[in-house]
């Protein structure tokens, strides 16, 4: 079966600082916070969530497509999905964008500061389902928050069955809009703090949230 996967396709950029945050920041300075550190460890992983979903589900004998905006520097990206064999179909370049990019440094004691630079992501709403064909389930991962609701909404339309897998993107919707990716879908996957924060949003509590579904895990 055919699953179209909309959402991102990202670099991701891990960097190691050999020390502690704690230790370089006056919490009395805090007001005006000018720091650098150095990370000797660096190293940069091919990531975002279509990235990632299709590359396992090709693992469990799955046929994944990504529906995905990246930008001018995918080159890399785009050779690796190449030779993992994953479909570049409907990846679309958009011109004078970066690929969506996080970086990440870690110290220590494992606390962390992330930058994300959305870039192309943000352009995911030029990509529709209806240019996909013979799709039998569609995922809706996180991506740029017009595509996300664009893609629902196109799912649904088309008659696709699709799982609402908001991830880090939840936070960008209200209520309303998560209680209508639930009413679109068939499906939805989260973790335990997701599944707070829709409870928080939606004002409801996950059992009845869950009702709006065939399945939520």
């Amino acid at each position: 079966m055919r699953t179209l996967i909309c959402g991102s396709i990202a670099y991701d950029t891990i960097m190691v600082f050999r020390d502690r945050f704690k230790n370089h920041i006056l919490p009395d300075q805090i007001h005006i916070l000018n720091i650098s550190f150095l990370v000797p460890e660096m190293r940069r992983e091919f990531g975002g969530c279509a990235g990632n979903i299709a590359f396992n589900l090709k693992m469990l004998g799955g046929e994944p497509l990504i529906m995905a905006t990246v930008g001018e520097d995918s080159a890399p990206y785009a050779e690796r999905l190449q030779r993992l064999e994953l479909p570049q179909t409907h990846l679309r370049t958009m011109p004078g964008t970066f690929t969506a990019q996080c970086f990440i440094t870690t110290d220590l004691d494992d606390n962390q500061i992330t930058a994300f630079h959305p870039g192309a992501m943000n352009d995911s709403h030029h990509n529709h389902v209806a240019e996909a064909k013979d799709i039998g389930l569609g995922i809706v991962a996180p991506d740029g928050r017009d595509g996300m609701l664009q893609h629902a909404r196109e799912f649904a339309d088309a008659g696709i069955p699709f799982v609402f897998d908001p991830g880090q993107g939840l936070p960008m919707f209200n209520g309303d809009e998560l209680l209508g990716f639930l009413q679109l879908a068939e499906y939805a996957t989260m973790n335990d703090y997701e599944a707070q924060l829709l409870e928080a949003r939606t004002a409801r509590k996950i059992g009845e949230l869950a009702k709006l579904v065939q399945a939520l895990i």
